[in-house]
């Protein structure tokens, strides 16, 4: 029985890449190439978050910034975009 409900996608060029893949043999449907295609894309999601939660916190524990007092996200945009 199927879980989901149909869904039709326009690929344009990447039609050529889908179709290379089912010949090759490493999938055997076009649901099973766009399923592994969203799997990738969580992973870069995922990897790209990281990185920047890992920049954040590493310019947080910068003690350079420590110099200027803590600000809500309201004054620090007070103070770069001042009301005229």
């Amino acid at each position: 029985m199927r879980r989901s409900k149909p869904t039709s996608v326009t690929l344009g060029p990447q039609q050529a890449r889908l179709k290379a893949r089912l010949k090759s043999g490493e999938y055997a449907s076009a649901s099973e190439v766009l399923r592994s295609a969203l799997r990738a894309l969580d992973r870069e999601d995922a990897a790209f978050d990281a990185f920047l939660r890992a920049r954040v916190e590493a310019a947080l524990k910068d003690p350079r910034g420590q110099a200027f007092p803590p600000r809500t996200s309201s004054s620090a945009c007070a103070a770069v975009m001042p009301v005229d």
